[in-house]
């Protein structure tokens, strides 16, 4: 085949713009950051052919000069073709529409056309109907709640600005040309059956990739493989026979790939593809890693006018491109679906049926990228490790039921014959009741309140730092598995484009008074009147929190005093249950529409600080978010454990807020069955309101509105979403908006499982629970209902690591006194060993009790049906720590307040001392790098540094022998003399 002129090469079959169009486009500048520009045609040609690769061009070693000199020329893949060679139909797969070339990434954009050139459905043949296609379709979208990093539709959503249509095609025409000057190939699709929406696909060259691959320094794997030894001989039988114990467990993934046997690793060179694989093109650089390298370039293209560069982010923001993401591999249901790892992935991770099974990590790893795949085992191993706490929560549950007959203080309380008369609980509208009316919540208040729960939290505290550890070894192996060792995060970080913008701004307003040269920046000037905004702002909303639970205090105070005053028996027989539950639901709620509306205050606080990196803008954005919803979720816990019954009063002194509301004060078995209730209640209703109801029910319920509004059934829609090629079903899906929305959820939910243990066992188990449904549904979502997202690569989970580790230290200072200044744990043993006349709990009740004289009411404030009880009582008692009426000093603090209160700190000094030094000595003792995982790394240095020095003496032999060959041609040139025969005689004799 001849070799064609620049101008027909083959860089794709992108279709022309109309001539009118062309001679409208006024000469914009634009350039190429890249380090490695290559010439091509400005005017973007119409190619149906795919124009095959002259054979002398077909070698694989591709070096620096001859890879510039074939920049434009494309290379076809083995698997890009059917079975029987011919090329691939474009409907059946992500490709160009030769059938060959694959699509690495998709651009899509607005169009506008004359409804008369708009193409027709051939099998329903009106337009109408695709509209309801797509009405029909549900366009799912997961909480947007976080500035990703990923995508970089979600990331310019920040920014949009009105330009004009022409302006925007003007653009979009010198992206392009500049995208065709790095090499890529282009193919437009404005005929998609998405009304009003173009695509442009893109395509990357084998050359392409290996530079870019070399740029970027991507690790692959060599030719080089080594055994993979999993410790001493007997550490490796344990494992295995564990292995063979739950093979039913494992993913049906990776079934002919030897776990034994790795592949040595070495970013790519071009100079050195003959350390690697190449024999198989197409697969050496899988769809992942080729749409990353795609939008690598994406990034570092970038258009100018005027003053102002414009890279992909900031056309997104400004609306010339409405979306940008890589494409799914292909369909996961239906007869004709192809294998491929998307429908690997339904079936063996996202399907509830395999709830049981392990998560196949590898191959989540090399379908999303390492973030992704780093998530979702860190979210199995916490699951995992929720296993042993939830057995043991449960068995500490199952101790109180077991002994709340044995409970000595409970049983006095429902004993009837200690006839213990208590003062009201409200002020004029209650009256005077009896001690064994609270023989319920004593008892139910045992099954959380026991010395169980003293050991339990120091349960948990370990857990946490054995969980912590367990991650830590766990991450250390996936790097090691995942060649991410040598992988430092130091990648270029490329501005946002509101940065962009601002400093645009700031340059034409500066544009006289700064030096020539110099380059404008934001400073903190710039961002003081947002630094104050953000303070302010935080502060405000911090308030609006307390004011909301302090709203729900005064509630509580109402309705206790209402449901006293009710004349319905029904009413009046369950105050204290009504009252708990109901205000348990009330936060509940609340806490839910504050976390929507914090996280939009939260993402807007961080947009005004205008941060330069996406980077920046998510750690920024994570800090915020997490103190707003840190504080709206654990607020009305914290009031109940800490300052509920502390600020009471006493009888006839009693402490007023807004006038005439009382403050309210615990039972007498204390303020921990409330504690236990709320958490119970919110910690549920986040799971199944928030995180499931959310996510399942609101987008099925979107998607049969659509269907009815469409009136489209299910087997129309099925056949419609037939004739949809892969680029436009992936458009219809929802953007992926990145993993902090994730990651918040669980640490919120660890906040909940480790902070107030103490009080409510089951956290654990109800979390675990949880989380086996959540893997299956964010797999789901992930799968089905998401775009692909771009491949990043991590190494860890970054700061999210930190903030579990702050949550594991706060916990063992809040359990601790949770249990001395909650729960009953140090009076009753301060009782038992200092007060107790025979060393048993027999009498604690009543000295817990103090004594009033009804005749010290304050004025009004006394009872209104004094004889309700059926008698007159003159002494009513109170739960705390003060002397009698008859008393020298009456009403004052008693010396048992004292000492117990010096108990209590004392308990806290020592139990939060005591599960630090224990939680330090676990984490002192287990080592953050496994040892085999250590001893290979070792290995693969020493593999790597033989790998090499055998090459350099290869390259030292082949010198020397080629020094040689050309000294013995030179010696015969000179010796060697045609005329004479003698001298060939002699040259002969010498050769012999």
């Amino acid at each position: 085949m001849e070799r064609k002129d620049a101008g027909d090469e083959a860089v794709g079959s992108l279709k022309e713009h109309d001539s009118a169009e062309e001679s409208a486009s006024p000469p914009l500048a634009c350039e190429h950051s890249g380090s490695a520009q290559q010439k091509q045609p400005a005017m973007m040609m119409r190619s149906d052919n795919y124009l095959p690769v002259p054979d002398e061009e077909k070698n694989l070693d591709v070096d620096f000069v001859n890879t510039k000199a074939r920049t434009n020329e494309s290379i076809p893949m083995k698997s890009l073709y059917a079975g029987d060679g011919s090329p691939q139909e474009p409907g059946q797969g992500p490709y160009f529409s030769d059938g060959r070339r694959r699509v690495d990434y998709m651009l899509a954009y607005h169009i506008q056309k004359p409804a008369s050139i708009r193409r027709q459905s051939s099998r329903f043949g009106n337009n109408n109907l695709i509209q309801r296609l797509r009405r029909s379709l549900s366009i799912r979208s997961s909480r947007a709640q976080l500035q990703p990093k990923e995508d970089p539709e979600i990331a310019a959503q920040e920014q949009r600005s009105d330009y004009h249509e022409d302006d925007k095609r003007f653009r979009r025409e010198e992206f392009e040309e500049n995208l065709l000057e790095t090499g890529l190939e282009l193919e437009k699709d404005e005929r998609s059956k998405i009304p009003g929406i173009g695509f442009l696909k893109i395509h990357a060259p084998w050359n392409i990739l290996c530079r870019e691959a070399e740029f970027m320094k991507l690790k692959m794997p060599t030719k080089k493989v080594y055994d993979v030894k999993q410790g001493s001989s007997l550490v490796e039988k344990i494992r295995l026979f564990i292995h063979k114990v739950t093979a039913p467990l494992h993913p049906k993934v990776d079934a002919n790939r030897p776990q034994s046997i790795k592949s040595l690793s070495h970013p790519f060179s071009r100079e050195k593809q003959h350390l690697f694989d190449l024999s198989d093109r197409d697969k050496f650089f899988d769809s992942k890693t080729r749409s990353s390298i795609v939008y690598e370039v994406l990034k570092r293209t970038r258009c100018t006018r005027a003053k102002y560069s414009m890279g992909i982010t900031s056309l997104l923001a400004n609306g010339v491109y409405t979306s940008a993401y890589p494409l799914h591999d292909g369909d996961i249901e239906g007869v004709n679906a192809e294998p491929n790892d998307r429908k690997l992935l339904y079936e063996e991770w996202a399907s509830y049926s395999v709830f049981y099974k392990y998560q196949p990590i590898g191959l989540i790893r090399k379908y999303f990228g390492e973030k992704v795949g780093l998530y979702f085992a860190w979210l199995g191993v916490y699951t995992q490790m929720l296993i042993p706490a939830a057995i043991v929560g449960v068995i500490v549950f199952l101790y109180g039921c077991a002994t709340v007959d044995d409970n000595i203080p409970s049983m006095e309380i429902c004993d009837p014959r200690n006839n213990i008369t208590m003062c009201p609980l409200c002020d004029h509208a209650c009256s005077y009741w009896r001690l064994v009316t609270a023989c319920g919540t004593a008892r139910a208040s045992h099954l959380f309140d026991n010395p169980a729960t003293v050991f339990f939290s120091i349960f948990m505290a370990l857990w946490a730092v054995l969980f912590m550890e367990h991650w830590k070894r766990r991450q250390m192996r996936l790097n090691y598995v995942w060649d991410l060792t040598g992988f430092g995060e130091e990648e270029e970080d490329h501005n946002r484009a509101e940065y962009e913008f601002r400093v645009m701004q700031k340059t034409m307003r500066q544009e006289h008074s700064t030096p020539k040269g110099e380059k404008v920046k934001l400073t903190c000037t710039d961002r003081l009147p947002a630094y104050l905004t953000t303070v302010v702002m935080m502060g405000f909303m911090i308030s609006v929190t307390f004011a909301i639970v302090f709203g729900v205090i005064l509630y509580r105070i109402s309705i206790k005093a209402a449901l006293h005053m009710s004349t319905y028996p029904a009413a009046r027989s369950n105050i204290r249950a009504t009252v708990k539950t109901t205000a348990a639901i009330i936060n509940l709620i609340i806490i839910i529409i504050l976390d929507e509306i914090y996280a939009v205050i939260a993402r807007w606080l961080t947009t005004l600080e205008v941060p330069k990196t996406d980077k920046s803008f998510e750690e920024r954005l994570i800090f915020k978010t997490f103190i707003l919803k840190f504080v709206n979720a654990f607020t009305p816990i914290v009031y109940l454990a800490f300052f509920r019954g502390r600020l009471v009063g006493r009888p006839g002194n009693y402490l007023y807020v807004v006038g005439s509301y009382r403050m309210e004060e615990c039972a007498h078995a204390g303020c921990l069955m409330e504690l236990c209730i709320q958490l119970c209640i919110t910690m549920l209703g986040k799971q199944l309101i928030q995180n499931n109801l959310f996510e399942i029910g609101i987008p099925k319920l979107k998607k049969l509105l659509r269907r009815r509004k469409s009136e489209l059934d299910s087997k129309q829609e099925e056949e419609l979403s037939k004739t949809l090629q892969r680029h436009e079903k992936d458009h219809i899906l929802g953007p992926f908006v990145g993993l902090s929305p994730e990651y918040m959820e669980m640490i919120i939910q660890f906040g909940m499982v480790t902070l107030f243990v103490a009080s409510f066992p089951l956290a654990p188990l109800f979390a675990l629970l949880n989380n086996i449904i959540e893997i299956r549904l964010d797999a789901k979502k992930f799968v089905m209902e998401l775009r692909r997202p771009i491949a990043a690569k991590a190494k860890d989970i970054g700061i999210w690591y930190n903030l579990l580790r702050g949550l594991s230290k706060v916990a063992v200072i809040v359990n601790a006194f949770v249990i001395s200044f909650t729960s009953d744990f140090i009076p009753r043993l301060v009782y038992q060993y200092l007060y107790s006349p025979d060393g048993t709990m027999h009498g604690f009740v009543n000295h817990t009790l103090s004594y009033f004289n009804v005749s010290d009411f304050q004025s009004g404030t006394d009872p209104l049906q004094p004889m309700h009880l059926g008698y007159k009582v003159e002494i009513c008692r109170y739960k705390d720590y003060r002397e009698p009426p008859w008393s020298s000093t009456p009403y004052e603090l008693s010396k048992e307040f004292w000492a117990i209160l010096a108990a209590r700190l004392a308990f806290v000094i020592v139990f939060q001392n005591v599960v630090m030094l224990m939680s330090d000595f676990v984490d002192w003792l287990i080592p953050d790098i496994p040892k085999d995982i250590s001893l290979q790394m070792h290995k693969e240095k020493i593999l790597m540094v033989e790998l090499f020095m055998k090459e350099e003496q290869g390259k030292r032999i082949a010198a020397r022998d080629n020094h040689n060959q050309d000294n013995y041609t030179s010696s015969l040139s000179a010796n060697q003399s045609p005329p004479q025969p003698r001298a060939r005689l002699i040259s002969h004799s010498n050769c012999c």
